[in-house]
């Protein structure tokens, strides 16, 4: 059996990318199971999700924790000690990064032991679709990665692509890019040993009632701990030759990340802001500016 593990941000496909993947693998003639695992379901939080694809019926259930091949949408997860992506691969499993960084130095900065695969398909997401959306570039690279073939990969895009899109085109677009990255790749052979399983990883919890159930927050707004900065594809800059210091960014950023400096401009905390670039849309006379965010 293979076990694939993904690792994203809310509303960049992670859910789809392992469906992609799963259905490839059945129209390849293998038994398959995909699924996704939400932690806040919100835009931008971490979120898992997990394929396994067997020439055997599959009687295995629940989240993968000892993954031959972890896929990696956003490599800002690697630096976050929650989502704790990397953890329990197998030896001689596969990591994926959407990255642009050279396979050598990925490895070398996220200090991984195992085989590592890069490619920057945030890239090529923006050429073809001109937007973010990674679900079907990243099942793209899995497929290659877990050996299926072109046209199961062909087959299964337009299968999950057609149950959310309707404009034709749009899939057809899905499938030039799931294919760029299917081929963007070099055929890998997976070697990993058989994980040893220990019993279900998962607590059973008690009723209780509310009383003693609910949790209480006390303490004040944790975002800025959070470094939500890292969310972003895009950035806004801005041209203070341009900028009349009207304060429209100030007002309508909804996270209050810009502030104004000693002489009166509005600048952002980029550790904290998003990329909804909500400022960059109200901007009256144009002075902020989209900038692509490169984490290299």
């Amino acid at each position: 059996m293979l076990r694939v593990r993904f690792h994203g941000r809310g509303g960049q496909g992670v859910k789809v990318a392992s469906r992609v993947l799963g259905t490839a693998a059945f129209f390849e003639g293998y038994h398959a199971q995909d699924f996704p695992l939400y932690g806040a379901e919100r835009r931008g939080a971490p979120i898992t999700a997990f394929t396994r694809i067997s020439h055997v019926p599959i009687l295995e259930r629940g989240v993968i924790s000892e993954p031959d091949i972890i896929i990696i949408l956003d490599e800002t997860i690697l630096n976050d000690p929650l989502a704790n992506p990397l953890s329990r691969l197998k030896e001689g499993g596969v990591v994926f990064i959407n990255t642009t960084h050279s396979p050598a130095d990925a490895k070398e900065k996220y200090k991984i032991a195992e085989q590592v695969i890069a490619l920057d398909i945030t890239k090529i997401s923006l050429e073809i679709l001109g937007l973010p959306v990674l679900s079907t570039l990243a099942g793209g690279v899995a497929s290659r990665i877990a050996g299926l073939r072109e046209d199961s990969l062909k087959k299964a895009v337009e299968k999950e692509a057609s149950e959310i899109l309707t404009d034709k085109e749009l899939v057809a677009k899905n499938r030039e890019a799931a294919l760029s990255c299917f081929y963007a790749i070099q055929p890998i052979e997976v070697k990993t040993s058989e994980a040893v399983f220990l019993g279900s990883p998962v607590a059973n919890v008690p009723f209780e009632p509310a009383m003693i159930s609910s949790p209480a927050i006390n303490t004040t707004g944790n975002t800025p701990l959070r470094r939500t900065g890292n969310w972003r594809v895009f950035k806004p800059v801005w041209n203070y030759e341009s900028c009349t210091r009207c304060m429209t960014c100030v007002a309508r950023c909804p996270d209050g990340c810009i502030a104004v400096n000693e002489d009166g401009f509005p600048f952002t905390d980029y550790d904290n802001c998003k990329g909804c670039l909500i400022c960059v849309e109200e901007c009256p006379v144009g002075a902020i500016e989209k900038v692509r965010e490169v984490h290299a």
